[in-house]
């Protein structure tokens, strides 16, 4: 039983994708992340994983979360929350995380059911983080005390998953929106998103009332 696994947090004004800012306002970052959410919901959705969770840390679940079983994040730093989303799982289990819209089915339809050959599964960030991590036997010791959001956060979790032995699967390198360079480069790959169509119309948005100033 393959366990597909989206962490997430509510999209609220000010606490989500506040690097956007000020390119865009906070509320307009949190139609995108809402979108980026969305994107990657439906995604998940689509995959043959025997069970699917989304950690979700807010009190308003989301459109799109029909197909999910909803727990609560536990408090604490990113590899903390991370480390107990896998120690709370059982067999072969895989984590998303939501800034990733371009991502596509084919991408992770590997993982699905799990491979015989692949003890972890790894799909690395370009800005040196890691958009999903896959563990054939979950264990949040391989993740507790990596630092997060850093350039070299990829490098020290593959570390981590060698020194524990057994073989990686490693998947394409996607771009972890964080700025709104990013953001334009995401959406320009994947015009078809949700993300890209709340991008382009943010923009539309900013374009009137330039105007009407």
């Amino acid at each position: 039983m393959t366990t597909l696994v989206i962490i997430a947090k509510e999209c609220l004004p000010g606490r989500v994708k506040t690097r956007l800012h000020p390119a865009v306002s906070f509320e307009q970052a949190a139609e995108l992340a809402a979108a980026s959410l969305a994107d990657t919901l439906a995604v998940g959705s689509e995959l043959c994983a025997d069970r699917r969770i989304l950690a979700f840390d807010g009190l308003v679940p989301p459109p799109g979360s029909g197909d999910y079983e909803i727990v609560p994040q536990v408090v604490g730093e990113l590899d903390t929350r991370l480390a107990a989303i896998f120690d709370a799982a059982d067999g072969p289990t895989l984590l998303l995380g939501m800034d990733t819209p371009q991502l596509v089915a084919g991408d992770i339809a590997e993982v699905f059911p799990w491979p015989d050959d692949a003890d972890f599964v790894f799909g690395p960030a370009h800005d040196g983080g890691f958009w999903c991590l896959g563990m054939r036997e979950p264990r949040g010791e391989l993740i507790q005390g990596v630092p997060m959001s850093r350039d070299d956060t990829g490098a020290r979790q593959l570390d981590r998953l060698r020194a524990a032995g057994g073989s990686i699967r490693m998947l394409t390198s996607l771009t972890d929106v964080d700025t709104i360079r990013e953001a334009h480069a995401v959406a320009d790959a994947a015009p078809e998103t949700r993300f890209a169509r709340t991008l382009a119309r943010t923009l539309r948005t900013q374009q009137l009332m330039g105007a009407v100033a």
